[in-house]
C-alpha cells in the first residue's frame, strides 16, 4: 500500500478566537465575557477568515485540485466552516477527531498576559524543549504526532492512489508535516521560533505534497514533492515546488550532535569498587 498521489492540507481561515486575543493583547479591547462560556472547538471563522477560505478555494480551482477521492476535515467548527466555503464541488466530508486542533488543556482560553501571569513556570519548562513540552493537562506535539500517525494509517490502507484534501490546523499541519517530511526535531524547533513569513503556516494557507515529479510526470512510490502556498498574500509563502530530502545519520554525524550539548556532570568519579546496590544488582543478573 502507498500514500495519496496528493495530499492537501488547508489551514482554517481566521477565527474569531484569535481576533479576540489580538485585539485584547494588541488594542487592549477587553475580552468578551462570553469568550469564556465557549470550548474552542466551536470558534467560528470571521468575516475575513470566510474571505480567506473563498479565496483558497479559488486557488484550488486555478490549479485543478478539485477532483478528491476523500475530503477530511477536522471537527472543529471554524474547520468546518473553511471546508464549506471552499465550495469543492461534490465534496462529501469525512469529519476526522484526530484532525482536532493541539490540546492545550487549561491554557487554552488564557490570554499571553494570563498565562505570563498564572502559569510562568510551565512557559519556562516550555523554553528548555517546546516538541516535549506539554501544556497543564493538555497535549505535547509529540502526543500530537502519535494520533496522527491513526489519520496516515488511514491513507496507507484505504486512500492508496487517490487524491485526498484535509482541512485542519496550524499545529497539526506542523505535526503531519514532521511525520511526512521526516523533519528533525531541532529543525521544527527553530521553524516554531522563527520570524521568517515562510517557516508559519498562515491561515488558508495550502501545503501540497505529490508523488508526481513535478518536473517530469514521473510517479514515485512515496511523498517525495511538496509546495507551502498562502493563497490570500504569496509573499509570505515559498509557493515553489521543493523534493523532500529525508535525512539518515551517520555514526559520526550522531555524536557530532550529541558534542552539541554540555554534559552535566564534565568529570565522572573514579568508581574502583562497586556501591552495595549496584553489586547486588550485578549479582542478580548474573544468576
Amino acid at each position: 500500500m502507498t500514500m495519496p498521489l496528493d495530499l492537501v492540507l488547508v489551514r482554517h481561515g481566521q477565527s474569531e478566537g484569535n481576533v479576540v486575543i489580538y485585539n485584547y493583547e494588541k488594542n487592549g479591547i477587553p475580552v468578551p465575557l462570553n469568550y469564556y462560556d465557549k470550548h474552542t472547538v466551536h470558534w467560528r471563522l470571521t468575516s475575513l477568515g470566510v474571505k480567506q477560505a473563498q479565496v483558497t478555494g479559488q486557488w484550488l480551482k486555478d490549479n485543478n485540485l478539485t477532483d478528491f477521492n476523500r475530503h477530511y476535515v477536522s471537527d472543529y467548527v471554524r474547520a468546518k466552516e473553511t471546508a464549506g466555503h471552499l465550495a469543492l464541488a461534490k465534496a462529501e466530508w469525512l469529519v476526522n477527531f484526530y484532525l482536532g486542533e493541539r490540546n492545550w488543556g487549561i491554557l487554552d482560553r488564557f490570554t499571553a498576559e494570563e498565562r505570563d501571569e498564572k502559569f510562568k513556570k510551565d512557559f519556562e519548562a516550555k523554553k528548555i524543549h517546546p516538541f516535549y513540552w506539554t501544556p497543564p493537562r493538555g497535549e505535547s506535539m509529540v502526543s500530537l504526532c502519535l494520533r496522527l500517525e491513526k489519520v496516515l494509517d488511514t491513507l496507507h490502507r484505504e486512500n492508496s492512489d487517490g487524491k485526498v484534501i484535509m482541512v485542519c490546523h496550524g499545529e497539526v499541519m506542523w505535526g503531519l508535516r514532521v511525520l511526512l517530511e521526516r523533519i528533525p526535531i531541532d529543525k521544527y524547533v527553530r521553524s516554531e521560533s522563527s520570524k521568517n513569513p515562510f517557516d508559519r503556516i498562515h491561515n488558508g494557507q495550502v501545503i501540497h505534497y505529490s508523488r508526481v515529479d513535478p518536473q517530469n510526470s514521473r510517479v514515485s512510490p512515496k511523498l517525495n514533492w511538496m509546495r507551502s502556498i498562502c493563497p490570500t498574500d504569496l509573499t509570505l509563502s515559498n509557493n515553489e515546488w521543493q523534493e523532500i530530502v529525508r535525512p539518515r545519520f551517520s555514526n559520526e554525524q550522531l555524536l557530532r550532535h550529541a558534542e552539541r550539548y554540555p554534559r552535566i556532570i564534565d568529570k565522572f568519579p573514579k568508581c574502583s569498587k562497586l556501591s552495595p546496590r549496584s553489586a547486588t544488582l550485578t549479582a542478580s543478573k548474573s544468576a
